[in-house]
C-alpha cells in the first residue's frame, strides 16, 4: 500500500524549508564579501534585466510585498538601487539597480560559479537537472493549487 500524501506532503514541506534555510545560509556567505545580504541579492538579481514594481518582485520571488518594500527601500537608501516612474502605474514605481548595485552583484558571480560547480560535481549534473525539474514542478503545482 502507498504511502498516505499527508505525511509526503508534510514530510516535503520539512525538507523545503530546510533547504530553503540552507540556500540562504549560502547565499549570505556568498553575497557578504560584496556587501549584500542573501535578500538584498535576491531582489537586485530580481531586477537586473528590467525595473520591476515592488508587487511583481514579490509575486516572483513568492514572499509579500511588504517584505520586499522594505529591502528595496534599504537597497535605495545604501545608494544600490533607485525608484523610477513607472509608465503604466503612478503610484507603484519601479525598482531599478544603480552601477553600484550592479558592480556587487557582479562580485558575488564568481564565488557563486565556483559554489555551483562544487554542488554539481557532488550531485552530478544530470541529479542536478532533475532536482531543478523536481522543484519546478511542485512549485507549478502548488501555483495551479493556490489559483483555483
Amino acid at each position: 500500500m502507498s504511502e498516505h500524501p499527508g505525511p509526503l506532503m508534510a514530510r516535503t514541506a520539512v525538507a523545503v524549508f530546510r533547504l530553503n534555510g540552507q540556500f540562504l545560509r549560502v547565499a549570505d556567505d556568498l553575497a557578504g564579501p560584496a556587501g549584500l545580504t542573501a535578500a538584498w541579492w535576491q531582489v537586485l538579481g530580481a531586477v537586473l534585466d528590467e525595473p520591476l514594481p515592488v508587487a511583481g518582485i514579490a509575486r516572483s520571488m513568492g514572499i509579500t510585498r511588504q517584505s520586499v518594500q522594505r529591502i528595496a527601500d534599504l537597497l535605495v537608501e545604501r545608494g544600490l538601487a533607485e525608484y523610477r516612474p513607472n509608465p503604466a502605474h503612478s503610484r507603484a514605481k519601479l525598482l531599478a539597480p544603480t552601477l553600484d548595485g550592479i558592480a556587487a552583484v557582479e562580485r558575488v558571480v564568481p564565488a557563486q560559479r565556483v559554489f555551483a560547480e562544487r554542488l554539481a560535481d557532488r550531485l552530478g549534473p544530470e541529479e542536478l537537472r532533475n532536482a531543478l525539474a523536481a522543484v519546478e514542478r511542485l512549485s507549478d503545482a502548488l501555483e495551479a493549487l493556490d489559483a483555483e
